[in-house]
């Protein structure tokens, strides 16, 4: 059956040390790197849209270009005059990366000023997809009117996915990190945090915690990300299950691993796949995307679903 899903976040312009001391330039940010994963595994009668802000200049038109041309449908893109995309660059040591970021003047940070068009967006959709950083970057009164949409659609009964990934620079207090993020969760019917993060940030001692401080928050379905461990799926009054992270011969960039993971895994429970069968397929995806540089990896490189 035909239907709609909406990534709502910051694209951003990306850059990547390449030979001879040059740079390469790609666009990436967490949810739309869900959104082209899950657009490359989804069913052919789903639309895959995002939901942002960028510029009125010309690296705006080139990262439009760029969604339109991976089949995203940019519809509900806002076009901001005097703003522009954010830019990050990508340091790479040993398969592991950092980064060095601006997007101080990022139109994305005004993603929510629209209340209408944001309400028009996610009414139009079934299943949309946001996360802790699509939060980071907002002011205050602009999450809480992206979470009061999205908590409307959790209501009118639409899958909301939401990723804590959480990352404390992008946050100027700990405790308004924490407590904006269980509002985040408490809007979402699938959370997909990694083990982590959640036992640095909220003190769980176990996956078991994380389960069930989530589903106490109104989650009805988790999966929890834990690396090479793999992942473990808690979906409703289903018993809980554990699916083994694909092994990796060789890891050459963890950026987009769990972006990629997400994109894959919702595209497939679209598809009617079970859960398990969902996360065993988004777990060989991931694998292969960190075999490659990037954060978005060409289709012919990764599992066919």
């Amino acid at each position: 059956m035909a239907g709609k899903m909406l990534a709502i976040g910051e694209c951003m312009v990306e850059l990547m040390q390449a030979e001879g001391g040059l740079l390469r330039k790609g666009y990436a940010g967490d949810t739309f790197n869900a959104a082209y994963y899950a657009r490359l595994f989804m069913p052919a009668d789903w639309t895959v849209a995002y939901c942002s802000a960028v510029g009125t200049d010309t690296v705006s038109d080139e990262m439009l270009a760029f969604m339109a041309e991976k089949a995203i449908d940019t519809s509900a893109v806002r076009r901001i005059e005097n703003r522009s995309a954010g830019l990050y660059m990508i340091h790479l040591k040993d398969g592991e990366r950092s980064f060095s970021y601006w997007r101080s003047h990022s139109a994305a940070k005004l993603l929510a000023d629209d209340a209408e068009h944001l309400r028009r967006a996610i009414e139009s959709s079934d299943l949309i997809l946001f996360s802790g950083i699509t939060l980071a970057i907002l002011a205050p009164d602009a999450v809480e009117t992206l979470l009061s949409e999205l908590r409307r659609a959790k209501a009118a009964g639409k899958t909301v996915v939401f990723d804590p990934n959480i990352r404390p620079r992008l946050w100027d207090d700990a405790e308004r990190m924490r407590r904006t993020l269980t509002d985040g969760a408490r809007a979402a019917t699938l959370v997909m945090p990694s083990f982590d993060d959640e036992m640095t940030h909220f003190g769980d001692a176990s996956i078991d915690a994380t389960i069930a401080r989530y589903k106490s928050l109104g989650a009805t379905n988790l999966v929890v990300k834990d690396g090479e461990k793999g992942v473990t799926l808690a979906f409703g009054d289903a018993p809980v299950e554990h699916v083994p992270a694909t092994p990796v011969e060789r890891v050459v960039d963890t950026t987009s691993a769990g972006d990629s993971f997400n994109g894959a895994f919702v595209s497939r429970l679209v598809a009617g796949d079970k859960p398990a069968q969902a996360a065993t397929f988004a777990a060989s995806v991931a694998a292969g995307v960190i075999g490659h540089h990037g954060a978005l990896v060409a289709r012919e490189k990764l599992p066919a679903a």
